[in-house]
């Protein structure tokens, strides 16, 4: 019975994911999400039974140069997506969870972003495994540097001059302008450790909206899930499946697919697939405490063809440190015999 109910969870989760067609970038993205799920899903918090830090690092389109050149022929400053998250996590006894923090920075061009998010989930034993339910507080801080923007009319022929538009309103800012908002985002998570997992979290539920940038935070949905399929002939190997499917407000969606062969759980390789965005080939090893992880993004989209002015695809690498703390039972120090009792 649980083995066919985990196969039926999995199987969905996949054809949810195969359903669905990638049209937009949304928050933060990773290939190595199998990996990062507390930057998605609060309630993964405490998960593991163990304290947790992690650090991530993402550049994206390598080599894509932006703009189009001035007229002394040379490209235009700027920069391509690159992402930086810190995240830490623990569980907490007297809480019956875990809690969580993650620290994530995106640079965009001449866009600058950083979020902080504090979690606390709830956990609770139900059926094999276990189930947890999330919140958490968000706090974002954005950045634009209006000076450095590009308007039609800053453009002659196939180049442009590095003037500042005066036709466009929005140029007519000659400085940054930064803003704050707040949000919550909420999460469940249930998995059966060492078997299957499966998570479903909602982000920015507020959608706040910034007046002075001019944008709003869109709310983004989370599905998620993996198996792990221990090989009968040798155990030594296993077979983890895996999928992400997001949507922002239900208009745009990004599905991730992802196989992964894993040996005794120190060594790892396998691929992924972003669908209509990038095949990726992932890579990691654990010493002792600490996992390694690396993954390239082939870009299958026009950004990554190895023309002039094209991506060489994106590269990802992590460091996961766990351990636990484990603290002895303290002996008795007064032992009782019923029989002096007579």
């Amino acid at each position: 019975m649980k083995s066919s109910l985990t196969k039926i969870i999995t199987i969905a989760i996949f054809l949810i994911g195969v359903s669905y067609t990638a049209s937009a970038q949304q928050e933060a993205q990773f290939t190595q999400y199998m990996f990062n799920r507390l930057s998605y899903n609060p309630a993964y918090a405490g998960s593991s039974g163990s304290i947790c830090a992690m650090l991530l690092y993402r550049n994206q389109w390598l080599g894509l140069k932006l703009d189009k050149p001035v007229a002394s022929d040379q490209y235009r400053a700027g920069s391509t997506p690159s992402d930086y998250l810190f995240s830490f996590d623990m569980p907490v006894k007297f809480l019956h969870g875990g809690i969580g923090l993650t620290v994530y920075a995106e640079t965009i061009g001449y866009n600058r972003a950083i979020s902080a998010s504090i979690d606390y989930a709830f956990r609770m034993y139900w059926g094999p495994g276990n189930l947890a339910a999330a919140i958490e507080a968000n706090l974002f801080n954005s950045t634009l540097d209006y000076s450095q923007l590009v308007g039609s009319d800053d453009f002659t022929g196939n180049y442009y001059e590095p003037v500042q538009s005066a036709g466009d309103p929005l140029l007519a800012q000659s400085d940054k302008q930064s803003d704050f908002l707040f949000d919550i985002s909420t999460g469940l998570y249930y998995q059966v450790p060492g078997t299957f997992y499966v998570g479903l979290s909602a982000k920015n539920l507020l959608a706040s909206k910034s007046e002075t940038l001019n944008y709003q935070n869109s709310r983004v949905f989370y599905l998620h899930g993996g198996y792990d399929f221990v090989f009968p002939s040798n155990p030594s190997f296993k077979l983890k499946p895996s999928a992400l499917v997001k949507t922002a407000n239900f208009s745009v969606f990004q599905a991730d697919i992802s196989c992964l062969l894993d040996y005794q759980n120190t060594v790892w390789g396998g691929v992924s697939y972003r669908v209509f965005d990038a095949v990726s080939i992932l890579a990691g090893v654990q010493w002792n405490k600490l996992r390694v992880g690396l993954a390239y993004d082939i870009t299958t989209t026009r950004l990554g063809t190895f023309k002039s002015g094209r991506s060489a695809g994106s590269i990802e690498i992590y460091l996961k440190y766990c351990f636990k703390v484990i603290i002895p039972q303290k002996k008795p120090s007064v032992y009782r015999n019923t029989r002096y009792l007579l």
